[in-house]
């Protein structure tokens, strides 16, 4: 329910395949364990044991390998479910917690810069640079939070699908409400993941 006068411009969730990747960082994770096979097998070989036994004997990561990828694809649906952004004429809402439910209240007047970071599978993430009295937790947010921007802690809708729609959409909204000009200011690319933003994508209110 929204105050008269207020419109629903967007909602969505982040999507799980983003939270496992660039969260929990599920490549990293069974990158270990590919390493950790690797120097086992050597080891074995090493050690004058037949290729095939020591191959076998490394087999045994199979079962942790297994665990860790179901705990972490179950963290991401869970924190994936338990999201919501939404973005109104007038402000935006981050709602998460799967134990505690929070919700951040951000209103446009409190958005100094808003940014987009695109990846190539279409999700991005659109940190905002909140203008306010009161320091926000970083805990509190993450993983809905920039990373390691521990000092001054910037909000972010975080994986989300056809990221750069919804940067239009919170562009012409914050500009909507500040009368403001665009200002394009892109986040730095990450390797090989990340596409520039358009500059109608990028906005600042006052």
């Amino acid at each position: 329910m929204l105050p008269e006068g207020e419109r629903l411009l967007w909602q969505g969730q982040p999507t799980v395949k983003a939270l496992l990747l660039r969260v929990f960082h599920l490549r990293l994770v069974l990158a270990y364990f590919a390493a950790l096979f690797g120097a086992r097998v050597v080891a074995g070989v090493v050690d004058h044991q037949p290729l095939a036994a020591a191959v076998a004997s490394a087999s045994s990561l199979l079962t942790p390998v297994a665990l860790a990828t179901l705990l972490l694809t179950g963290l991401a649906v869970l924190y994936s479910r338990t999201t919501r952004y939404t973005i109104t004429s007038r402000r935006v809402l981050l709602q998460f917690g799967a134990v505690l439910p929070m919700t951040l209240n951000v209103p446009f007047k409190q958005v100094g810069r808003a940014d987009l970071k695109l990846h190539s599978d279409g999700t991005g993430d659109l940190p905002l640079g909140v203008i306010a009295d009161q320091r926000l937790s970083y805990l509190l947010l993450w993983p809905h939070s920039r990373p390691w921007r521990l000092n001054v802690v910037e909000p972010m809708l975080r994986g989300v699908p056809n990221a750069r729609d919804v940067a239009e959409i919170l562009a012409k909204a914050l500009v909507a409400a500040s009368d403001g000009a665009v200002a394009a200011q892109p986040l730095p690319a990450a390797d090989g993941e990340t596409q520039g933003a358009p500059p109608a994508a990028i906005a600042s209110a006052a």
